[in-house]
């Protein structure tokens, strides 16, 4: 028994020795798929996943995560030409509709200047309300098409000093703010906060926060630039809810209370806020909008 025992040590620790190695040969296989799904998901490449391990299931895993991948990508290239095509549509059809709109518009001056009977008179505003919100709906999807163009950011990033920017866009909406009756309170750091930025989209993006609290505030707007670069705008707005404020930066999502509103204003300050490498959220707290950007 005791020559069994002294026979059967050496081949456990060997065994054991063995499965260590394997084991260790495993992990080191995973940690490399891992970070070889990570890099092709992260980055636009065509490479794959390629690992040092013989062991046949491991290579497997990896030849199968390689088909995965391709697929991904494949999909990923058609969702971006797709998207490309559609900003180019969007772009012709906003040019296509400006024409025929500046003419009707034209038209509509005309008509207002001949003699009316009060009911023709009330036909002829609806119809110029109608034309004019569907202008500013033109416009807006050209400036949005404009806006989700990286290349347009990217061209004029420099260094920016956002205390300037938004100063002057507040100072840019303070008479609009005070004709409806909204006196902003204003806390801008004393640090003047550098960051590398296209200047004319950040100026969009606070404008587009600025017009969109006009539009739901029930009477006030606070406007913080943090130390840490952060910029928050927050606004009492008793008429939404956390759900209507979680759908905010949805493309053409309007509220009944925001009048004449194309629903892109925010939409085009989430997509230049993104393009420039920035943050944006909103959220409702105590019945008020707060919506936060960091670069």
């Amino acid at each position: 028994m005791n020559e069994l025992f002294i026979w059967s040590t050496p081949i456990l620790v060997i065994i054991c020795a063995a499965l260590m190695i394997k084991l260790l040969l495993i992990k080191k296989t995973a940690k490399e798929i891992i970070k070889g799904v990570r890099e092709k998901i992260s980055g636009d490449t065509n490479t794959l996943i390629d690992i040092s391990s013989g062991d046949r299931d491991m290579r497997r895993l990896a030849s199968d995560l390689n088909v995965q991948l391709s697929r991904l990508r494949e999909e990923k290239i058609c969702c971006q030409q797709g998207d490309i095509k559609l900003k180019e549509d969007v772009t012709n059809i906003s040019h296509d509709l400006r024409t025929p709109l500046t003419a009707i518009c034209g038209y509509l001056e005309m008509l207002k200047r001949e003699e009316q009977t009060a009911q023709s008179r009330r036909y002829l505003e609806i119809v110029g309300e109608r034309t004019a919100a569907m202008r500013q709906l033109t416009e807006e999807l050209l400036k949005y098409s404009v806006a989700v163009s990286e290349e347009h950011i990217q061209h004029e990033i420099k260094d920016v000093v956002i205390n300037n920017v938004l100063e002057e866009c507040v100072s840019g909406f303070y008479a609009v703010l005070t004709e409806n009756n909204i006196f902003p309170e204003i806390d801008i750091c004393e640090e003047k906060i550098h960051r590398m930025l296209n200047s004319n989209a950040l100026a969009r993006v606070f404008s587009n926060i600025i017009s969109n609290a006009v539009k739901y505030s029930d009477g006030d707007l606070k406007i913080v630039l943090a130390p840490d670069g952060a910029v928050s705008f927050s606004n009492a707005a008793s008429g939404l809810d956390a759900i209507t404020v979680g759908r905010l930066f949805d493309r053409f999502y309007t509220v009944e209370t925001g009048e004449r509103s194309t629903g892109l204003g925010l939409s085009i300050a989430k997509a230049l806020t993104e393009q420039m490498g920035g943050t944006i959220n909103a959220s409702y707290q105590e019945q008020r909008v707060v919506i936060k950007i960091t670069f």
